[in-house]
């Protein structure tokens, strides 16, 4: 078994390595600019992905690091959605069974598919949801092998694939901008574009309901911060994960943070100038973006995820904040 590995190890070989092993099983997402922005605004479509989220990347890399004997039970996740749909994914491709500890008030478009998927779901209050998140344990589920959804550094390593592709279609790339849920995403992403384009600032992008970065960077470690759930679902948390702050601390530029009603904006936006169906934390760096938070310049907008429940989606097209 493999000696695991703190977050703030991460680096670009890492990224590297992983590119290497998910290529031909994971789409090469294209990246495109947004109509009428000021500044340049660049999409990179993450929605375009088989499960219309990120989450792949680094879940397929998770077990593909795994010997044969280390999956044998299985494998589990605490995810809202997006990584549950993820690793079921993986999982589907290994032919390994596949569980996933869910909070209660999960969006039920994600739950079914991540059911449709091959996924056992057990859902649980959010605080004892949490509670797995930081403590890597869930018992009933054990001996399958926990794959945390952000702290993993294959996990990290995956998603930082996204960071790779950008510079190499946008060498001159000044800001990239992501949504901060936990930092896995972030942190990746941050690994890889500046072991490549140092310059270049990454930030992670919150919303007003959920501040934990921002709170983290202000306290200058990592704090308890209110959380408010909202249609928002695939970023907010009550603090960053102790693990993931020292990363965060070194690779990111800061935190950027939207309302909801700006979030609402840019999903519209998304819809009528790109006809892009993104969930409320995919359009948070869009939002960010469209905002001018991140200065001038070229300005990538990760466009994390694309699992929105229809009924949601419909209230904010007919210009409600849900």
């Amino acid at each position: 078994m493999k000696a695991l590995r703190e977050p703030d190890s991460i680096t670009l070989d890492d990224v590297l390595a992983a590119r290497d092993r998910i290529s031909g099983l994971v789409s090469r997402t294209p990246m495109i600019r947004l109509e009428g922005a000021d500044p340049e605004l660049y999409l990179k479509l993450e929605t375009l992905q088989p499960i219309r989220s990120f989450k792949l990347r680094g879940a397929y890399n998770a077990l593909a690091t795994l010997s044969p004997e280390e999956l044998t039970a299985g494998v589990f996740t605490a995810s809202a959605g997006n990584m549950a749909q993820g690793l079921a994914w993986a999982a589907g491709q290994k032919g390994i069974r596949c569980s996933v500890v869910v909070p209660d008030g999960a969006p039920r478009t994600k739950l079914e598919a991540t059911e449709r998927l091959g996924a056992q779901i057990v859902s649980l209050p959010y605080a004892e949801w949490w509670d797995v998140l930081a403590t890597h344990r869930y018992r009933p589920l054990e001996p399958a092998r926990f794959i945390h959804p952000v702290s993993n550094i294959d996990m990290i390593a995956g998603n930082g694939t996204i960071g790779l592709e950008i510079v190499e279609d946008l060498p001159d790339v000044d800001a990239v901008l992501v949504p901060f849920g936990g930092g896995g995403l972030s942190c990746g992403i941050a690994a890889a574009i500046r072991g490549i384009r140092p310059e270049a600032r990454v930030y992670g992008c919150e919303v007003e309901t959920a501040t934990p970065l921002r709170a983290a960077i202000a306290a200058g470690h990592e704090v308890e911060s209110p959380r408010t759930q909202t249609f928002v679902d695939g970023i907010g948390a009550p603090t960053v994960l102790r693990e993931m702050w020292p990363a965060a601390h070194r690779l990111l530029a800061g935190s950027l943070v939207v309302s909801l009603s700006e979030v609402a904006a840019a999903i519209r936006l998304l819809v009528q100038r790109a006809a892009v169906v993104a969930e409320g934390a995919g359009a948070a760096s869009v939002a960010a973006g469209w905002k001018r938070l991140a200065g001038d310049g070229r300005v990538v907008c990760v466009v994390s995820g694309g699992n929105i429940d229809q009924s949601v989606l419909s209230r904010i097209l007919a210009g409600e904040v849900p």
